[in-house]
């Protein structure tokens, strides 16, 4: 079982030794191996993906990346910014569909900004496309017409798109409460009342899912209102990663929650949500847990071991309720810890 490690930029060299640390400590015999994905890939070899990176992701079974992006690479041109380094590496790979689960841990209630009550017992699963969209579309570009700059992307997606990520979220939702909310813009997209018709040829396949349809800024404004009525959400690509990152702030911070992109046959990359955080990169307090719990979804889609996955869940909610938390999350009466010592406390409940 190999595993490419992908430490990447900011704070992503720092959660990443956390999470492999965990991955070593459960002794599964793993083969793990590092390389280059984004700035620090720039830097050494002007590319974003270079081709060693590319060979070892392709040869591993699964990939576990840090975060890539910092403000030193933003003017450089689009190819040769840290975020090209990753589109690249989701569309070589093939992963598709884009796993993640916003969970609130009942320690964590008073750290969202919302009333306990509303978020309380919170657990979505959202399902985005991750391949299409009007992030890989084309014709795109900035060009200078009738006197004036003149910037355009093309949103598109095939049926054949829409039904596999369409599949991904019932077959979720079966393991889960058996509902499925199909988020779209169709009353003003034609690409999204695509999405909607085949969501609706597919949800006849699943008879035992319950499938509902909801305009995105709609869903938008109901993750904040009243969260706990979603189980699975799937949609596209802008709108999904838009959404995601809303659903991430319910729980109280985005340092604790993972994600995973699967390809056809579940082999992943692995991700926190959250980006490289240059602002607090090398001060030993970022969150790990994130990274630590996608190395849980690792464990449960790509190398289908249950029990390793529940395991490394279960020791997060155990330092969780002695108290240890990073800055992020923390609150009075609990105890501050930076990223190592959270790692330690991981390492002990293991």
């Amino acid at each position: 079982m190999k595993i490419c490690v992908l430490p990447g930029d900011g704070i992503g060299p720092e959660i990443t030794a956390e999470a492999v640390r965990v991955l070593k400590a459960l002794d599964l015999k793993f083969e793990m191996e590092e390389a280059l994905l984004g700035g620090c890939a720039i830097d050494a070899a002007n590319d974003p993906f270079p081709p060693a990176t590319q060979k070892l992701a392709k040869e591993a079974d699964a990939v576990l990346l840090g975060a890539v992006g910092g403000p030193q690479w933003d003017n450089n041109p689009r190819e040769l910014r840290p975020e090209s380094g990753l589109l690249r590496i989701r569309k070589d790979l093939g992963l598709f569909a884009n796993l993640r689960p916003a969970i609130l841990y009942p320690e964590l209630a008073n750290a969202s900004t919302l009333k306990p009550e509303v978020v309380a017992g919170l657990d979505i699963l959202i399902v985005r496309e991750l391949t299409g969209d009007i992030y890989f579309g084309q014709p795109r570009g900035i060009e200078f017409k009738n006197g004036e700059r003149f910037g355009f992307n093309t949103m598109h997606y095939t049926e054949s798109e829409i039904r596999r990520i369409l599949r991904v979220a019932f077959a979720a939702a079966r393991k889960r409460n058996k509902r499925v909310c199909s988020v779209d813009k169709m009353n003003v997209l034609e690409c999204t009342q695509l999405w909607r018709d085949v969501a609706k040829e597919v949800g006849k396949e699943y008879p035992d899912v319950e499938l509902s349809h909801m305009l995105v800024d709609n869903a938008a404004m109901q993750l904040v209102k009243n969260p706990k009525q979603f189980d699975v959400m799937v949609t596209g690509n802008m709108f999904g990663d838009i959404l995601s990152d809303e659903a991430s702030m319910l729980t109280g911070s985005i340092g604790m929650l993972p994600s995973a992109s699967l390809d056809a046959n579940n082999k992943g990359l692995y991700e926190p949500s959250h980006g490289s955080a240059p602002d607090i990169a090398g001060k030993g307090v970022a969150n790990p847990l994130a990274t630590i719990l996608s190395v849980a979804m690792m464990l449960r889609y790509t190398f289908a071991n249950e029990a390793a996955a529940l395991r490394v869940e279960a020791v997060v909610k155990k330092v969780l309720a002695q108290g240890f938390r990073t800055g992020d999350i923390y609150e009075a009466g609990t105890r501050r810890v930076g990223t190592k010592e959270m790692g330690d406390a991981v390492l002990a409940a293991l």
